[in-house]
């Protein structure tokens, strides 16, 4: 009896050795998993990358080229929106629980707050002297005399509108008489005030190009002339007013970002102004691109964004369902934008922008 206790206690104690050594090797193998697991800087490196490529494009968005396909000008028309990809990398960041990533993240948000944060609270300011607006009413807008009378309600004192079709513009003229005594319109772009306008002429923005252009008579370009230029009479100073309609920017496979026309309209109407002597410009319309494009630095050296010194938000225009950029333009030089915003949509496919200057 004695022997087999002596033998089963000698078995036990070596299944207690057996026992305690693997226990051993599993905390060594464990260890071994966590030392080798990444740390928190170590993971997400791609999304780092990213998020400093995002913040290097936004900083540096007017150094990419435009020779492929205008991709500068495009990547500047929707500039706003690349901020999306913060929040997208962000919850990539936490899910990853990468340190890195959410420090890298810091760059697209400083450059995005620097270019756009501005937009973001309401600049206006009330007692201005003149309230202006401008409307690319649409050329297919089923119901132009509902959308002149919503424009004559708004109260603007000096209203452009673009796209006007020789079968709407007697609706519009009849429509605004009562509101606007005096008005003008030169080709498909028109100005009513309701005080008097003179000397007024049309303002070339090179919808024709090629050899051919030079060889068409005046009253063939005036049917679908897009510029003016008028002296709008004020009791404090006269004050020289633009509306443009600049040729379309469309996008398809073969040239990219298509802009020609845009662009040199843009330049000519860049060169009308610094030709101005008047020290009081207003330009007022469709420019079919927003101010960040570069396309448009001849003109934004001169003048100022309306919505950029006074309005509240980004004041995107187009298209009027669900707006993405702000095409539609008031810019001024030698007067004080007090306030800019959007009047209610009507049947075209853009939301009308108002503002009011002061002298």
């Amino acid at each position: 009896m004695v022997q087999v206790e002596t033998a089963e206690t000698g078995q036990g104690s070596a299944g207690s050795r057996d026992t305690g050594s693997g226990a051993w090797r599993a905390r060594i193998r464990r260890a071994i998993r966590i030392g080798s697991r990444p740390g928190p800087w170590k993971r997400g490196l791609v999304l780092a990358a990213l998020a400093l490529l995002l913040g290097l494009f936004m900083l540096l968005h007017a150094k990419v080229p435009n020779r492929i396909g205008n991709l500068g000008s495009l990547a500047e028309t929707f500039l706003p929106w690349f901020g999306l990809f913060i929040p997208v990398l962000l919850g990539g960041a936490l899910w990853r629980r990468s340190a890195s990533a959410l420090v890298a993240l810091l760059m697209p948000v400083m450059v995005w707050l620097n270019l756009f944060a501005g937009l973001l609270s309401d600049k206006s300011h009330s007692g201005s002297d003149l309230t202006v607006a401008s409307h690319n009413v649409g050329a297919d807008n089923p119901d132009p005399a509902g959308t002149a009378r919503d424009l004559a309600a708004s109260g603007a004192d000096v209203l452009a509108l673009e796209e006007l079709t020789p079968q709407a513009r007697g609706t519009y003229e009849k429509e605004l008489a009562k509101a606007y005594p005096h008005h003008t319109v030169q080709g498909t772009v028109g100005l009513w005030s309701k005080l008097p306008l003179s000397d007024t002429e049309p303002v070339d923005v090179k919808m024709d190009q090629g050899p051919l252009a030079a060889t068409k008579p005046a009253d063939v370009k005036m049917a679908y002339n897009r510029g003016l230029r008028t002296t709008v009479v004020t009791d404090q100073r006269p004050l020289a007013v633009y509306v443009a309609h600049l040729g379309s920017a469309r996008v398809n496979p073969r040239a990219g970002f298509s802009t020609g026309q845009r662009d040199a309209g843009a330049q000519a109407l860049g060169e009308a102004v610094a030709a101005e002597r008047n020290e009081r410009v207003v330009l007022l319309g469709d420019l079919n691109g927003t101010m960040d494009d570069r396309a448009f630095d001849g003109l934004t050296s001169q003048m100022r964004s309306a919505q950029d010194e006074a309005g509240d938000g980004f004041g995107f225009s187009w298209p009027a369902k669900f707006p993405v950029a702000r095409i539609d333009q008031i810019l001024v030089r030698g007067v004080e934008p007090q306030s800019s915003w959007l009047l209610p949509a009507t049947g075209s496919d853009h939301r009308p922008v108002a503002a009011g200057i002061r002298w």
